[in-house]
């Protein structure tokens, strides 16, 4: 039985989904060919420390960055680099946060410049069916439904769900039960009930849904090299419909930021 939390533990989640969100957005400002992706990771490491809080993946179980940072086939837990970012590239950047106690993540991913159509339509699709599984994040549905909504949207489009990686809860641990695939059958899964704080973030592949691990022991790649895309947010359940903390406006209201 995964307990909910208690309005004031959402409102201070709030602020770290806040907090990752606006972060996002520093990120999303300095992305642009020729930037080096560990450069994206300082101005994130600074922007969170400058406004109180730790950057919550830094050292986790030995991660070495403020940041995960995966260009193109990687699909997610990539070390930000001297790798420097090309016209035509996607960059998915996941971010995490420690505040007064509670954690943040959220997660986006970046067109380098002009992308073409076909990495545009991931992007777009990957998007979309992130606020499908939200649409299904309410009281009495269980973990199954939002993954298959996730699952049928991406697949309608000929896109691959990542199956070996999902989201989680969130609180004062990082991942917290329940799990939350991006794939799944409608009434399976564990039950969602009001005030469950948890992340949706569904991993895309524009081609097939096979990936293996570097030998680091943290970057995921496609196992046919083409790109993945990632998106994620964190939403609290609620009866009817679920209660968004983190957002994408801080990036997509930006006139400065490409997406």
């Amino acid at each position: 039985m995964v307990k909910p939390k208690t309005e004031e533990e959402i409102e201070l989640l709030r602020e770290n989904a806040l907090l990752v969100s606006k972060t996002l957005a520093e990120v999303g400002k300095t992305v642009a060919p020729g930037v080096t992706t560990l450069a994206l990771n300082k101005v994130a490491e600074t922007f969170i420390r400058d406004n109180g809080a730790i950057p919550s993946f830094l050292g986790y179980d030995g991660f070495p960055a403020a940041l995960c940072i995966s260009v193109n086939d990687t699909v997610v837990h990539g070390f930000p680099s001297d790798y420097v970012l090309k016209e035509g590239d996607i960059v998915s950047v996941d971010c995490g946060t420690l505040y007064k106690g509670y954690n943040g993540d959220s997660a986006y991913t970046f067109p380098v410049g002009e992308v073409d159509a076909e990495t545009r339509r991931l992007l777009d699709v990957t998007k979309a069916s992130l606020y499908k599984g939200i649409e299904a994040a309410v009281d009495g549905n269980r973990t199954g439904d939002i993954g298959y909504a996730v699952q049928r949207y991406v697949e309608s489009f000929g896109f691959s769900v990542v199956r070996e990686f999902e989201g989680h809860g969130l609180g004062r641990e990082m991942h917290e039960n329940p799990g939350i695939p991006n794939y799944g059958r409608p009434g399976k899964g564990s039950k969602l009930s009001e005030g469950m704080v948890i992340c949706i973030e569904p991993m895309i592949n524009m081609g097939g849904r096979g990936i293996y691990m570097a030998r680091n022991g943290w970057e995921v790649h496609t196992a046919d090299h083409r790109k993945s895309a990632h998106f994620e947010l964190t939403v609290v359940v609620r009866r009817g419909k679920a209660e968004q903390l983190s957002t994408f406006d801080f990036i997509e209201k930006d006139p400065m930021i490409k997406f």
